[in-house]
C-alpha cells in the first residue's frame, strides 16, 4: 500500500478521538509526529499562538481551523519527546540520553527548575536511588509567578523552596497513559494531593498545571514539563465560597437552595461564581424575590456548577457541557479568556479546590427554568409579544399561573394578519395560550391541547416535525418556571367545519361531490375521522361531457376506486411532509400517494398542490387540479379508458382486456341506522326507536289476555317483505296480541347479521311468517297441538255454539317452517292498520261424527306438511351454508 495512503488511514483513526482515554495525549503526540512526517524523523507538528508562547500538539478540528481560542495558530516543527537532532542531518534522528531526574530537568530546557533543586539541597535526593515523577515548572511558569511570593521562595530555599519542589513531586513513576482523568494522587509535601484530568483532546492538567512536554524517562523516573508552578489545595469549593466576601450574594442562594452541602463533598466540580456585583445588575430585589421559590434558586445555582473539572487550559475551542441544572451551556475561549454562551465575563480562572475548580464571572447565569415564561421571548417572537400586551392578554399570563405560549415568528405577522379587526385579532392570539404547561418532550400524535379561547387544538407528530393544527414548530422551544414557550412558523388556525362542509362552502368541488354522493361515500366526508384529502375542483372534470360523467357513475367499482385514490386515513398538512424526498401515504383504495415538499409547496403524483392545508374538524384537504389515479392499475373497458383518458393526462393509463375494478369493501364508513317499530295505531300505542351503531336487536310484545279464538286458516297468504340492509341486525319478533299492550322487552344480544322480515297476509289476515336469513342458522319450529303428541293429523271440535276453537300441529321429523303464533281477537286493528274481522261460525260446517271429512281434512294437511308449505322456497338456506338440525321436545308451558 502506498504510504500517503497508509498516513490518510491513520489520521482518520486519531481524528475520530472522541471519548476521554488515558492515552489521548500520547494519540495526539502521534498525530503531531504523522503531521510532521515529511519534515524527516521523528518530528512533531505542533501548533503556536500567535503573539504568544503557548505550543499545543493540536487536534483535528484546530488543525483545519488553523486557530486556537479563536486567536490564528501558526505550525511549528519540533522533536518529538525523547529524541534530539544532530547536527547536518535531517528531522530528529537521536535518541536523547537517558539521565537520572537532575539531570533530565536541563535535557528538557527545564533549567530554572533544575538550578531551584540544586539551591534547595533536592538535587540529591533526584540523583539518587528511586522512583520519582517530577511535574518540572518550565522557565516562563516560573517568570509568570508573583515576584513577591517568588521572592520568599528563593529567601527561604531550604524549607518553602524544597517544599514547594516536593509538591510538584511524586513518589512513583506516572507517564500519562497512568494518568487517569479525576484521578488524584499524593504528592511528596506531607502528602497532599495533586489533582490530575486527562481529557479528551489530549491535554493533561496537575492542578490545572497542563503538561506542554511529557514521558521524559530518566534512570530513576519520569518528568513531566509544566505551564505553571503548581500550588498546594487545601479547601473544598464550599470553604472557599464561605471565605470569599465577593461571593457572598451566591453563597447565601446556594444556601437557600440546598446546594452547599453538595459543594463541601468529594467530586469533581466546576463552578462558574457570580460575584456580589454580577448580582446587582439584575435589578433590586431579583435575588430576594427568586429566594421564595426554592425550586428556581436551585435551578439557577445549579446552572452555575457542572459535574466535570475543566481548567482553562484544557479548553481550545467552544464546547458544550450539560449544567447540573440539565440544560446545556457553550464553554470557550478568546485568546486568554474564558467564554460562558459566547459572552467574556471570567474574572479569574483556575482557583482551584479539593473537589474541583472555580471560575469567578461578572454575570448571573439565568437558565429558563428560572423564568417566567414571558422572560423566555426572544427577539424573533417580539411582535407576538407585542400584540399580547396591547390587546389586553398579558393578564392571564400571571407568575404563578401555568400556561404555555404558542408563540408565531415575526414573519408571521403579515400586513393582512395585522389589519385583521383587534377583536378578531384578539381571539386568533387567545388560541396561541394553552391553559396548562405542555413541554416539548410531552407532545404525542393526536393530542388536544385546550386553549384561552376554549378551542381544542390536535397536535400531529411528523417524523422531522411536530405541527398544532397548521402551524408547525421551528426550534427554540423552552421550558420556564411556570410553563412552556414553542415557536411555530405561521398563526394557528383552528378547524371549524367538517371536510363536507368545506368543500360544499368552497363551491370549486360541485362534481366531485357530485361523484361522492353517487359512490355512496359522502359519510365519508361527514364523519368523525383523520382524512388527508386531494380534493379535485371542477377544473379537473372540464374535459368530459354529461355522457362521460353519466358513464363514470355507472361503474360503481371504477367510480369508487378513482375516488378513494384522493383519500389517506391521516392528517398530513403541508409542513409536516419531509422535504427532498417521497413520501408514500397509503391510500383507502389501496395504492400509494407520491407527496413530495419542495420549495415550500407540495407536489402528489408530480401534480402541483396549489392550494393546501384547509385543514376540517376530520382531516385536511389538498387542492388539485387533476384526478388522481393509480399508475400501476390498469382498465378493462375501452369505453371507460377512452374516458379516463380524457380525464387523467399526466400519466399513461394501460389497458388489460378483460381487468375489471375489484369491490372496496366500506368498512371505514361508519353507518348510522334508525330502526322505527310501531306496536299499534291509535292513541295510546307506544313506538320504539332505536338509532346508532347497528347491533342485534331481539323485541318480544306481549298482549295478555284470556285467548278468545285460536284459527289456522290455509288460504294462500299474500306476502309483504321488510328488509333492513347497511351495518346488519337481528331481530326476532314473537307477537302474542290481545285488547291492549301491556308490556315491551328489548334485549341486544350477539353478533351482528342480516335480517330479513316477511308477513305473509291474507284477505283473513292470520298468520305473520318470519324469515331469518345468516346466522343463526338454526330454525326451531314447534307446533303444539293439545292431546297425544304422537298425533300428525288435525282435528277441529266444535261442540253446540262454539266460542272457541283451538288448532294444534306436531310434527314428527325435522321441521322447515318457523312456528307463528299470533292470539286475535275479534274486531281488533292489526299492526298494518286494517281490521281483523272474527270468522263468522254460522258457516262452519262440523266435521263432529263425519269421518270422511275428518279423513280428507287429515290427509290434506299431512301432505302440506310433508311437503314444507307452499312457500317453503322462501325458507331455503344460501348455497354452500349447512343446514343444523336439533331434535326438541316438546313440553310446552304457557306463554306468559
Amino acid at each position: 500500500m502506498h504510504p500517503l495512503v497508509v498516513a490518510s488511514v491513520v489520521l482518520l483513526a486519531l481524528c475520530s478521538l472522541g471519548s476521554v482515554d488515558s492515552s489521548a495525549y500520547d494519540k495526539i503526540v502521534t498525530h503531531s509526529r504523522i503531521r510532521a512526517r515529511d519534515q524527516g524523523p521523528n518530528m512533531c507538528a505542533l501548533q503556536k499562538v500567535l503573539e504568544t508562547k503557548k505550543k499545543y500538539f493540536s487536534t483535528c478540528r484546530n488543525w483545519y481551523k488553523g486557530t486556537i481560542c479563536g486567536k490564528q495558530a501558526m505550525v511549528i516543527y519540533e522533536c518529538c519527546p525523547g529524541y534530539m537532532k544532530l547536527e547536518g542531518m535531517r528531522g530528529c534522528p537521536a535518541v536523547a540520553p537517558i539521565d537520572h531526574v537532575y539531570g533530565t530537568l536541563g535535557l528538557v530546557g527545564a533549567t530554572t527548575t533544575q538550578q531551584y533543586s540544586d539551591f534547595s539541597k533536592l538535587r540529591e535526593e533526584i540523583e539518587g536511588r528511586g522512583s520519582f515523577t517530577m511535574f518540572a515548572p518550565s522557565n516562563d511558569a516560573w517568570d509568570l509567578l508573583d515576584p513577591a511570593v517568588r521572592s520568599a521562595l528563593e529567601s527561604n530555599v531550604n524549607i518553602e523552596l524544597y517544599n514547594t519542589l516536593h509538591f510538584h513531586m511524586v513518589n512513583r513513576r506516572l507517564l500519562t497513559k497512568d494518568m487517569k482523568n479525576g484521578m488524584s494522587v499524593p504528592s511528596m509535601y506531607i502528602n497532599q494531593g495533586l489533582f490530575i484530568n486527562h481529557y479528551s483532546n489530549g491535554v493533561v492538567t496537575v492542578n490545572c498545571a497542563r503538561i506542554i512536554l511529557g514521558n521524559q524517562v530518566a534512570t530513576n523516573g519520569v518528568v513531566h514539563v509544566v505551564d505553571r508552578v503548581i500550588s498546594p489545595v487545601g479547601n473544598t469549593i464550599k470553604e472557599i465560597l464561605d471565605v470569599d466576601d465577593d461571593l457572598s450574594s451566591f453563597s447565601a442562594a446556594a444556601l437557600a437552595s440546598g446546594m452547599m452541602d453538595k459543594l463541601d463533598q468529594p467530586g469533581q466540580f466546576t463552578l462558574f461564581a457570580p460575584t456580589n456585583e454580577a448580582f446587582n445588575k439584575l435589578g433590586a430585589g431579583y435575588l430576594e424575590r427568586i429566594m421564595k421559590d426554592k425550586a428556581v434558586i436551585a435551578a439557577l445555582v445549579n446552572y452555575h456548577l457542572l459535574n466535570s473539572v475543566q481548567c482553562s487550559e484544557a479548553i481550545m475551542a467552544g464546547s458544550v457541557y450539560e449544567t447540573a441544572e440539565g440544560s446545556s451551556i457553550e464553554i470557550g475561549c478568546n485568546g486568554d479568556s474564558l467564554t460562558v454562551n459566547g459572552i467574556k465575563m471570567v474574572l479569574k480562572k483556575d482557583i482551584i479546590a479539593t473537589n474541583g475548580v472555580i471560575h469567578l464571572i461578572d454575570q448571573v447565569l439565568v437558565p429558563d427554568s428560572a423564568k417566567e415564561v414571558t422572560e423566555l421571548i426572544g427577539d424573533s417572537q417580539s411582535t407576538f409579544s407585542d400584540m399580547v400586551s396591547e390587546l389586553g392578554l398579558a393578564a392571564a399570563m400571571r407568575p404563578k399561573t401555568e400556561y404555555t405560549l404558542l408563540a408565531p415568528v415575526n414573519s408571521a405577522f403579515t400586513d393582512e394578519v395585522m389589519s385583521i379587526d383587534q377583536n378578531l385579532l384578539r381571539i386568533i392570539l387567545e388560541n396561541h395560550i394553552l391553559k396548562l404547561k405542555v413541554t416539548l418532550s410531552e407532545l404525542y400524535n393526536g393530542q388536544l391541547l385546550e386553549t384561552l379561547a376554549g378551542k381544542l387544538l390536535r397536535v400531529f407528530i411528523y417524523r422531522t416535525a411536530v405541527c398544532i393544527e397548521n402551524a408547525c414548530m421551528v426550534r427554540g422551544s423552552k421550558e420556564g418556571s411556570n410553563g412552556a414557550l414553542h415557536l411555530t412558523k405561521t398563526l394557528i388556525k383552528p378547524a371549524e367545519k367538517t371536510s363536507y362542509e368545506l368543500l360544499i362552502a368552497d363551491g370549486r368541488f360541485k362534481i366531485f361531490l357530485s361523484l361522492m354522493e353517487t359512490a355512496e361515500l359522502t359519510d365519508l366526508l361527514k364523519q368523525e375521522g383523520a382524512y388527508t384529502i386531494f380534493a379535485p375542483t371542477d377544473d379537473a372534470f372540464a374535459d368530459l361531457t354529461k355522457e362521460d360523467i353519466a358513464l363514470l357513475k355507472s361503474d360503481m367499482n371504477s367510480l369508487r376506486t378513482i375516488l378513494l385514490y384522493h383519500f389517506s386515513n391521516g392528517i398530513f398538512i403541508n409542513g409536516g411532509l419531509e422535504g427532498g424526498v417521497t413520501n408514500l401515504l397509503r391510500t383507502l383504495q389501496g395504492n400509494n400517494l407520491q407527496v413530495m415538499f419542495v420549495n415550500s409547496s407540495i407536489h402528489v403524483n408530480s401534480v402541483d398542490v396549489p392550494d393546501s392545508d384547509l385543514m376540517a374538524t376530520n382531516g385536511v384537504i389538498h387542492v388539485v387540479k387533476n384526478v388522481l389515479y393509480p399508475g400501476d392499475l390498469p382498465v378493462g373497458r375501452q369505453d371507460l379508458l377512452v374516458l379516463l383518458r380524457k380525464l387523467i393526462k399526466y400519466i399513461q393509463i394501460k389497458f388489460v382486456s378483460g381487468f375489471s375494478f375489484a369491490e372496496i369493501p366500506l368498512t371505514f364508513i361508519k353507518r348510522t341506522i334508525t330502526t322505527t317499530e310501531y306496536i299499534g295505531q291509535g292513541p295510546g300505542f307506544p313506538k320504539l326507536t332505536i338509532e346508532g351503531e347497528p347491533s342485534i336487536t331481539k323485541v318480544t310484545r306481549v298482549i295478555e289476555e284470556d285467548p278468545k279464538i285460536i284459527r289456522v286458516i290455509d288460504t294462500e297468504p299474500t306476502v309483504t317483505h321488510v328488509v333492513v340492509e347497511g351495518e346488519p341486525i337481528i331481530t326476532k319478533v314473537t307477537r302474542v296480541i290481545d285488547t291492549e299492550p301491556t308490556v315491551t322487552h328489548v334485549v341486544v344480544e350477539g353478533e351482528p347479521t342480516i335480517t330479513k322480515v316477511t308477513r305473509v297476509i291474507d284477505t283473513e289476515p292470520t298468520v305473520t311468517q318470519v324469515v331469518v336469513e345468516g346466522e343463526p342458522v338454526i330454525t326451531k319450529v314447534t307446533r303444539v297441538i293439545d292431546g297425544d303428541a304422537g298425533v300428525t293429523k288435525v282435528t277441529r271440535v266444535i261442540e253446540g255454539e262454539a266460542s272457541v276453537s283451538k288448532v294444534t300441529r306436531v310434527i314428527d321429523g325435522d321441521p322447515a317452517i318457523t312456528k307463528v303464533t299470533r292470539v286475535i281477537e275479534s274486531g281488533q286493528v292489526g299492526p298494518d292498520g286494517q281490521i281483523i274481522e272474527g270468522p263468522d261460525f254460522s258457516k262452519i260446517t262440523t266435521i263432529h261424527g263425519n269421518p270422511n271429512l275428518i279423513a280428507e281434512e287429515s290427509e290434506r294437511i299431512t301432505k302440506l306438511i310433508k311437503e314444507g308449505g307452499r312457500f317453503a322456497a322462501a325458507k331455503k338456506f344460501p348455497a354452500g351454508v349447512r343446514r343444523r338440525t336439533r331434535l326438541v321436545r316438546r313440553h310446552h308451558k304457557p306463554r306468559q
